[in-house]
């Protein structure tokens, strides 16, 4: 799957302004940044989950706003989504490249916050 938003980018031949309204990378940043959008990048990082192992992963999200956050994050281009043709369907989810790129520093981040919290209380 390409990027929407990169094509896009390509067509207009023009870089983005993200302080404006109309910026379609704007978008993408506030549902990366959403409550539950940087949890299902961070618990992606690793490998492809289904979608109950995604709800199992992040403690504490609805099945509804899961759904929500994957069908955005898979418009925007992060997720990939792939539909076995199984009674019940078995959906499994995972990274794109744009997923990988965009999640790693979220992953840094989170990984630093952790480790510093883990010095923090042990000291």
């Amino acid at each position: 799957m390409t990027e929407g938003v990169q094509r896009r980018q390509a067509a207009a031949g023009k870089p983005y302004d993200v302080f404006h309204t109309d910026c379609p990378a704007r978008d993408v940043v506030d549902h990366v940044t959403s409550r539950w959008g940087i949890w299902v990048l961070i618990s992606l990082r690793g490998n492809s989950l289904r979608f109950y192992e995604l709800r199992e992963s992040i403690q504490g999200i609805s099945e509804k706003m899961l759904a929500q956050t994957l069908r955005t994050l898979v418009q925007d281009g992060l997720v990939w989504r792939e539909v076995e043709p199984t009674t019940p369907p078995q959906v499994t989810y995972g990274l794109t490249e744009f997923g990988r790129d965009v999640g790693e520093p979220l992953t840094e981040l989170f990984d630093r916050i952790t480790r510093r919290l883990s010095r923090h209380s042990a000291g």
